[in-house]
């Protein structure tokens, strides 16, 4: 393992929440000049295929958390761009009857739903 992916590696597990590539890259170049956004890239790509990192599409791309905390959905304001987590199992069990006539099973914990915050739609 090269130096620069260990300074990578050594990120994610310090990061608690959600990170995304480009942040990565800035805080390992804070230690480690000359880190590229391929290394980093490779890097994530290859702690989620291990099953450490796993990613949701969050504002304008992909953010990563620790795979044990792939337990929330995110809710995205359109109009103030806030983000929020929502439990999965409330999620769940509130979309089981939506689903149910269709025997479809959704994971809504690999992208955000996109919508209003309650102070943006109460100013609507």
């Amino acid at each position: 393992m090269t130096a620069q992916r260990r300074a990578i590696v050594d990120e994610i597990m310090r990061t608690r929440g959600h990170i995304t590539p480009a942040e990565v890259a800035a805080r390992v170049q804070e230690h480690i000049s000359g880190v590229n956004a391929s290394t980093v890239y490779r890097t994530l790509e290859l702690l989620e295929e291990v099953g450490v990192l796993t990613h949701a599409h969050v504002d304008r791309g992909a953010a990563y958390h620790h795979a044990h905390a792939h337990d929330h959905v995110h809710l995205t304001c359109s109009k103030c761009r806030i983000t929020r987590s929502v439990p999965i199992r409330q999620v769940d069990a509130e979309s089981a009857a939506f689903f149910a006539n269709t025997g479809f099973v959704p994971d809504f914990t690999h992208f955000a739903i996109w919508g209003l915050c309650e102070n943006c739609a109460d100013q609507s």
